[in-house]
């Protein structure tokens, strides 16, 4: 009974039942005296056919809308009263194929949302009372333990607790390549594993993991509309009652009613309707295959005038996971062992970035750091400034010492100096009133940031920009290193904010790409803000006009140029559907066209701007690597 219902509710069956009906007119026609129920047959069919049509249309009526599904009916009714049944069925018959194919097609061309609502899993085993037990997976509690084994799928978003495994993650990032998981890293929900056995903690479950929330994204980008799109909406509010008036014109005026309605049908701008919203489908659901969350067609329409690409450094050009290289003593008596040990009790109390590496380096070479400093406060642009044991302990730059009345007087901010044109982050140390020495740290460049950079200029980007909050020595090497046009160092949030802008007023389309609290401000200003790494990130998400799920940096190019590929797509559906509206009325008015061949060539155009449009879901070619540089392959730090 279902399947029936199925059927009967099916896209197939109006035009099914229609040829049908068509097929057994000129059946009936070949037979003597027959003729009569041959007519009824037609009219039967253009009925069956048309039903649909004018219940579409009395609908958008009702909205104050005027529809295509307005110029068919009329153009069928018109046909029926004068007696033309054959054309009456053609038209509503073509246009029920025409829809079905339509509707069959734009599904397919959101199957990358269909990809992602079928790799979300539909059970889970858990722990509970010590043993184990297979639930749906939308009855996991928070905080329960869910077991992931081989070749089961991911419920939940969580974190290992214990086990070692593999995860095949292309449905969050795009990447098919495993990635190893152990106790500590996060999951997320969606994955499958391709090997071993992990116990995961929840810590999202149902529409709280990241899965869903890039479902939901995804299916709110679909539909939102793109300001082209917008302006067409708006253009086919005229265009349609235009149409109406013009057939009715050229029916008084040639004195043929089977001309005007002709023209309806002929003028309809079915093709040009959906030239554009097909198009952004298909981009934004390619988007997503490929790990990257666009939120509507407006940013994608945006993305494809980009011309000025501003980064953050730490955590998007470089990992954001910087390791102390250099302890330099330069007072009389004193060690390098001493600087550090120093330096570490005053960053204990610290939440700087650039504590924990110093920490770190203090752990490994066994100096002990027992207790947090008495007192300890941030001096925002030049350090910190720490009370341990008594002492006042300052790290930081030469303007930290000035502010205090610290006289330099072993060359620190000369031996800082060089530090950071190698590249590093160099922070001078001092007790009291004494200069002890300079400690520096690095932040390893990712391996594909040159190669971004390239890819982004081989996109069209004409400038890339680097926004960095850290000192210009330091930032000129990364730029140096990365293939940066223009650098802008020692930047606090607002003045990264100011940037953007003044690349705004200069007539440039900018996107900002960031990873970082501070970094919210340019992100918002920007024409388009760009997260990096959003994959388990709700903020990110949310927030983001472009959210690249994983950490790959050759995404950004990749997404400006499929941003391209798909204006440039709009643009050849639009030119396709006035060709064949303007060669439809030419042929009209000429006397070459029918009703029937009118429709035939009308719905044609449809399916070609769908066709071309799905061009959009095959995945481009690849951005290459570029070879790493010397500073990307600097090895790991050592005291």
């Amino acid at each position: 009974m279902n399947k029936i219902n199925a059927w009967i509710n099916g896209r197939w069956t109006t035009p099914a039942l229609s040829g049908l009906l068509i097929l057994a007119s000129f059946t009936a026609s070949k037979g003597y005296g027959a003729a009569l129920a041959a007519q009824w047959l037609m009219v039967a069919a253009a009925l069956v056919a048309g039903a649909p049509i004018v219940r579409n249309a009395v609908r958008a009526l009702a909205v104050r809308h005027i529809s295509i599904d307005l110029l068919v009916s009329i153009a069928a009714v018109g046909a029926l009263i004068i007696g033309e049944y054959w054309e009456a069925a053609a038209v509503t018959f073509l246009f029920a194929i025409g829809h079905a194919l339509e509707s069959a097609t734009l599904n397919k061309t959101r199957a990358a949302l269909a990809e992602l609502i079928a790799v979300a899993p539909d059970t889970a085993i858990v722990m509970r009372k010590g043993e184990q037990v297979e639930i749906p997976a939308a009855s996991v509690a928070m905080g329960e333990v869910v077991l992931v084994k081989n070749g089961a799928k991911v419920p939940v978003d969580g974190e290992v607790i214990a086990g070692t495994g593999a995860l095949d993650e292309a449905s969050i990032t795009g990447e098919s390549i495993p990635v190893e998981k152990s106790k500590g890293d996060h999951v997320f929900a969606g994955t499958i594993s391709r090997g071993g056995f992990l116990q995961v903690l929840a810590t999202g479950i149902g529409a709280d993991t990241t899965l869903a929330r890039i479902i939901h994204r995804v299916e709110d980008a679909q539909d939102a509309k793109a300001r082209t799109q917008k302006f067409m909406d708006r253009f086919s509010s005229w265009y349609t009652p235009a149409v109406v008036v013009l057939a009715l014109l050229a029916g008084l005026i040639s004195g043929s009613v089977v001309l005007g309605l002709t023209l309806l049908v002929v003028a309809c701008p079915g093709a040009l309707v959906i030239s554009i919203p097909v198009s952004i489908v298909a981009g934004i659901g390619r988007s997503a295959r490929d790990g990257i969350l666009i939120k509507g067609g407006e940013f994608l329409e945006t993305a494809a005038k980009i011309d000025v690409v501003a980064v953050d450094k730490t955590g998007t050009l470089t990992k954001g996971r910087p390791q102390l290289t250099d302890v330099v003593a330069l007072a009389p008596g004193v060690d390098k062992n001493q600087v550090l040990a120093w330096a570490a009790r005053a960053e204990a109390g610290s939440e700087h970035p650039l504590a924990r590496p110093i920490l770190e380096a203090a752990e490994q070479a066994g100096i002990a750091v027992a207790e947090l400093p008495e007192h300890i406060e941030p001096v925002i642009g030049k350090g910190i400034t720490a009370r341990v044991e008594g002492k006042r302990v300052l790290i930081g730059n030469l303007a930290l010492l000035e502010q205090f009345g610290v006289a330099d007087t072993v060359g620190a901010d000369r031996q800082a100096h060089q530090l950071a044109t190698q590249g590093r982050t160099p922070m001078i140390v001092a007790v009291d009133d004494q200069v002890l020495g300079v400690i520096a740290v690095a932040d390893e460049i990712r391996r594909d940031a040159a190669a971004m950079v390239a890819a982004l200029h081989k996109a069209g980007v004409k400038k890339v920009v680097m926004l960095t909050g850290d000192v210009k020595p330091v930032a000129d090497a990364v730029a140096a290193a990365t293939g940066i046009d223009e650098v802008h160092a020692g930047l606090l949030p607002d003045d990264k904010l100011d940037i953007v802008a003044r690349l705004q007023r200069a007539g440039h389309v900018v996107a900002m790409v960031g990873d970082g609290v501070n970094d919210a401000p340019a992100l918002a200003t920007a024409d388009v803000g760009v997260a990096m790494g959003a994959a388990g990130s709700a903020v990110a998400v949310e927030t983001a006009d472009i959210a690249l799920m994983g950490d790959d940096l050759l995404k950004l190019p990749e997404a400006i140029s499929l941003a391209r590929r798909t204006l440039s797509n709009i643009r050849q559906n639009i030119v396709i559907a006035l060709a064949t509206v303007g060669l439809l009325l030419t042929g009209v008015l000429m006397g070459g066209v029918t009703m029937a061949a009118g429709m035939l060539f009308h719905e044609g155009s449809v399916l070609i701007v769908i066709a071309n449009a799905m061009r959009l879901l095959r995945r481009a070619t690849p951005a290459h690597s570029a070879p790493l540089s010397t500073v990307a392959r600097e090895s790991a730090p050592s005291i």
